[in-house]
C-alpha cells in the first residue's frame, strides 16, 4: 500500500531531485544517444538516465542531446529549402521566356519580337496583379478559397463595359481606348472597394465577414443588370461587347504597359515591406493585435492594395477569375512555408511561367493563341471545386 504521509512525499521529492541533478552533471555524448537511453535502432522514445521518465521524444539516430539531458530532434526537411525553390522557378522561367520571344518566328524579326514583348509585359503585370492580390486576400481573410473576385470588381468592369455600350453604341468602345479610359476603369473600380471599405469598417457592425456578404450581393446585382442590359442589345453590339468581356492578353495597349508596371512596381515595394506584418496577420486579429498590430489599419491597406491590383489588372487585359486562385494554391503548396518572402514571389513566377508556356504552346502548338484565358478559366474552375468538395467548406 502506498505510503501518502509527509515524510515519504518529502523523501520521493529528494529522489527525484537527485536523479535530475546526476543527469544534469553526467556526461553526454554530442552524437547518438546511449542504449540505456532507448536509443537502439531508433525505435525507442528518449529517457533521462536514471530516473526512468519519459520524455516523449523519438530519440533516432537523427536525435540531437540537450543540456538538460533530453533528445531534441528537428523535423526532417523534404526537398530543398523555400528560397531554393524560388530560385529554381526563376532559372525555369528564363529559357521558358527566351523560347517564347525567339523561337518559331515567321516574317519580320523585329516586328514578331516587338509584338512578343508587349505580350511578356501583358503577362507579368497579370501575373504580378492576380498572384499579390489573391494572396493578399487569402491572408487577410484566412480563407484559401476566396479570392478577390467575390468582391464584385469584375461584375462592375463589366457593368461599365455593358452600360457604354448600350448608351453610347458598340463604337464607342473602339473610340474611347486609350491610357485616359484605363485610368478611369481604374479609378471607378478603385473608389467602388474604398467606399465599401470604408463604409463597412466605420459602421458598428462592420467586420470582414459582412464585408464579404456586401461584396458578394454587389457582384451579384450589377451581373445581373449587365446580363439584363446585354439581351437589349442588337447582335452587332454585343458581338463587339463580348470581346471585352474575356481576358485577352494580346488585347493590352503597349502604350499602357509603362504605367501598369509602374504601379506594380510601387505595390511591391509597399507588399514587401509589410511581408512580415502579413506574417502576422496570419496568426488572426486577436494574436496580431496583441503582438502589436494595427489590425484595422493593416486590414484596410491591404484590401486597398487588392482593389488597385485587380482593378488595374482587370482593365487592361480583361476579367480572369480563377487564374489568381489556381496560381495562388500551386505556391502555397510548393513553397512549404506560410511567410510571405517565399509565397509572394513564388506565386508571381508560377503565374507567369503558366502565361508564358501556356501562350508559348497555344500558339505554336495548337494554333489557337487566344484560347489561352479561357483553357486557364475552366482549368481553374475544376480546381476549384475540387478544393472546394475536399474541404467540404468555405
Amino acid at each position: 500500500m502506498a505510503d501518502f504521509s509527509p515524510a515519504a512525499a518529502a523523501r520521493r521529492a529528494g529522489l527525484r531531485l537527485r536523479s535530475h541533478l546526476s543527469a544534469l552533471l553526467s556526461p553526454r555524448p554530442a552524437g547518438r544517444p546511449t542504449a540505456g537511453d532507448g536509443a537502439g535502432d531508433g525505435a525507442g522514445t528518449g529517457a533521462v538516465a536514471g530516473t526512468g521518465v519519459r520524455t516523449g521524444v523519438r530519440a533516432g539516430p537523427a536525435a540531437r542531446w540537450s543540456r538538460t539531458g533530453c533528445p531534441r530532434t528537428r523535423p526532417p526537411r523534404r526537398g530543398p529549402a523555400p528560397r531554393t525553390r524560388v530560385l529554381i522557378l526563376a532559372a525555369l522561367l528564363v529559357p521558358a521566356v527566351a523560347a517564347f520571344l525567339l523561337l518559331f518566328v515567321r516574317g519580320s524579326f523585329a516586328f514578331a519580337f516587338d509584338r512578343r514583348l508587349t505580350l511578356l509585359g501583358a503577362m507579368a503585370v497579370a501575373a504580378f496583379c492576380q498572384a499579390v492580390a489573391t494572396v493578399l486576400f487569402q491572408t487577410v481573410t484566412q480563407n484559401r478559397l476566396l479570392t478577390p473576385s467575390v468582391m464584385g470588381f469584375e461584375s462592375v468592369y463589366t457593368l461599365m463595359q455593358t452600360l457604354m455600350v448600350f448608351v453610347f453604341g458598340g463604337s464607342v468602345l473602339a473610340a474611347t481606348d486609350g491610357l485616359p479610359k484605363l485610368l478611369a476603369q481604374t479609378a471607378l473600380m478603385v473608389c467602388f472597394a474604398t467606399v465599401l471599405f470604408r463604409w463597412l469598417f466605420a459602421s458598428r457592425l462592420g467586420n470582414l465577414q459582412v464585408m464579404l456578404l456586401v461584396g458578394v450581393s454587389l457582384g451579384l446585382a450589377f451581373a445581373s443588370l449587365s446580363t439584363f442590359l446585354q439581351r437589349l442589345l442588337s447582335p452587332s453590339q454585343y458581338d463587339v461587347l463580348s470581346t471585352r468581356l474575356y481576358g485577352r492578353l494580346s488585347a493590352a495597349d503597349p502604350t499602357h504597359l509603362p504605367l501598369a508596371l509602374g504601379v506594380c512596381a510601387v505595390v511591391g515595394v509597399l507588399v514587401w515591406r509589410r511581408r512580415h506584418r502579413l506574417d502576422v496577420l496570419l496568426l488572426g486579429r486577436d494574436t496580431a493585435a496583441g503582438l502589436g498590430i494595427a489590425y484595422k489599419a493593416e486590414l484596410t491597406g491591404a484590401l486597398v492594395l487588392v482593389s488597385v491590383l485587380l482593378a488595374l489588372s482587370t482593365a487592361l487585359v480583361g476579367p480572369m477569375t480563377f487564374f489568381g486562385f489556381v496560381i495562388a494554391t500551386l505556391a502555397y503548396q510548393l513553397a512549404g512555408t506560410h511567410r510571405h518572402a517565399v509565397v509572394l514571389p513564388l506565386a508571381f513566377l508560377l503565374g507567369l511561367l503558366t502565361l508564358v508556356t501556356g501562350q508559348f504552346v497555344m500558339e505554336h502548338v495548337f494554333y489557337a493563341a487566344g484560347m489561352l484565358t479561357v483553357v486557364i478559366e475552366f482549368l481553374g474552375g475544376i480546381l476549384f471545386l475540387v478544393h472546394l468538395l475536399r474541404k467540404g467548406s468555405l
